[in-house]
């Protein structure tokens, strides 16, 4: 089931992520767009209409959830851990 971000009107104060998180979403943003064009570039090699729009469905599909993710880390900020040493 997919998940969306609240729309800036419903934002209820958005979501707090670490900074471990928000590098790994980034990781995985990076490989799903790196994907998305690796498998675009197969689409004129392939023959088979059914795979051809099977092919430009996962493209869609790999586009579509970064820039899912991508819209939750805009909304999102980042948590800095307290420090370890009171000042």
């Amino acid at each position: 089931m997919p998940f969306d971000c609240p729309s800036p009107e419903n934002d209820l104060g958005g979501f707090e992520v670490s900074p471990r998180f928000r590098e790994i979403i980034e990781q995985r943003i990076a490989r799903l767009e790196e994907d998305a064009m690796r498998d675009e570039a197969v689409i004129p090699l392939l023959d088979n209409s059914d795979h051809i729009r099977r092919q430009r469905r996962l493209v869609d599909a790999q586009r579509a959830e970064a820039a899912r993710m991508r819209r939750f880390l805009d909304r999102a900020k980042t948590r800095f851990p307290n420090p370890l040493i009171a000042l």
